[in-house]
């Protein structure tokens, strides 16, 4: 038997005496420790990649990793070195009962994490997608914040209008008079050519209607960039709250947010569904193997070594306490029979004194 042998032994909580006069079962052991060592190890991998999604240090990752690793190791071996075989399944299964539903939890612990690195691109995608929800949902609500912007365009929109107006009634005009001298007959022309009364009319009030335009338009455009600077004042305003928000936004990518992303993908993909029960279900089976191993092998020659072993040790423990007890009542007995002797030779001294007075 090489060291690596006796250190999966040791893993699998036997007693190494003991399995040394039983060669037929040092696979056995062998087995079970190795199971429990292997889930040792998934732990640890497990609770590493966790870590890795709120640590950046590498150091702290592989100090507490280990000590994870090393908590589910003896946790493990606690529970297939405490379950004993006595031939009778009810008895060993309400034995094994708490056990296995110790090693349900610490499989469900173990699954989580590893689940999350293998589906880790679906889940970075759909983390992607919430993202963009999210960003755009915030844009919706900041926007909503700040309803005078609404009421700043309206009005800018207004004076455009006005401008437009404006203009579109001094082109109304330089039609008219074009009309008026070239000789077009219409409702509001008089169809002869050059320049007449009412071609001097028409171009005084072109004239009228050109500076009517100039100074609408100098006035509103005045307006109209006194009213974008205050929406490009509230828009700052705007994308500095935007900006706070994403600060938040970009550090939601821990583990609770990736928890929640697999879990929509759960919801949303069928197959992803599946195969996370199926990852959950091995690693289940692979925490309760060492345990169903005991359950349904049959008691050996190890398991009547043990428990001669033990009885052994009580029984050598129990003779120790009845010596001891019946050296203890013999110092006693003795201790009183000399006590009994000294208060009578007392009492006889103390009568004699009384009779020499």
């Amino acid at each position: 038997m090489n060291n690596f042998e006796k250190f999966l032994i040791f893993c699998s909580g036997a007693y190494l005496p003991l399995v040394r006069r039983c060669p037929a079962s040092t696979n056995r052991f062998i087995g079970i420790g190795a199971t429990v060592l292997f889930t040792a190890i998934f732990a640890g991998l497990s609770v590493s990649y966790a870590l890795s999604t709120v640590f950046s240090s590498f150091w702290v990752i592989l100090g507490i990793a280990l000590i994870w690793a090393l908590m589910i190791f003896n946790l493990d071996r606690y529970i297939v070195s405490t379950l004993k075989k006595q031939d009778q399944f009810f008895p060993e299964f309400k034995q094994a009962l708490p056990r296995l539903v110790l090693a349900l939890l610490i499989a469900l612990v173990i699954a989580k994490p590893l689940e999350l690195r293998i589906f880790e691109k679906e889940i970075n995608r759909e983390l992607d997608e919430q993202r963009l929800a999210t960003i755009e949902n915030s844009r919706e609500k900041i926007a909503a914040g700040y309803p005078e912007i609404n009421d700043l365009e309206s009005k800018i929109e207004s004076l455009r209008a006005g401008i437009a107006a404006k203009e579109d009634f001094r082109n109304q005009k330089q039609v008219e008079y074009d009309q008026e001298r070239f000789g077009v007959k219409t409702d509001g022309t008089t169809g002869l050519a050059g320049i007449g009364i009412n071609a001097e009319k028409k171009e005084e009030q072109l004239d009228q209607a050109e500076q009517d335009y100039q100074y609408t338009q100098k006035l509103n455009e005045g307006r109209i960039e006194d009213l974008e600077a205050e929406i490009r004042k509230i828009n700052v305003l705007k994308e500095q709250e935007f900006q706070n928000q994403m600060v938040s936004l970009d550090a939601y990518d821990g583990l609770a947010a990736r928890l929640q992303a697999f879990r929509d993908l759960t919801l949303k993909n069928t197959a992803i569904y599946w195969a996370n029960w199926m990852i959950i279900f091995l690693f289940v089976m692979i925490e309760m193997a060492p345990i169903l191993v005991k359950l349904m092998g049959s008691r050996g020659p190890y398991d009547q070594l043990l428990d001669f072993h033990e009885a052994g040790i009580v029984l050598a423990g129990e003779e120790l306490w009845h010596k001891k007890s019946g050296d203890s009542a013999l110092r006693k007995e003795v201790f009183d029979e000399l006590y009994d002797k000294r208060k009578a030779r007392r009492v006889d001294f103390d009568l004699g004194m009384l009779g020499e007075k």
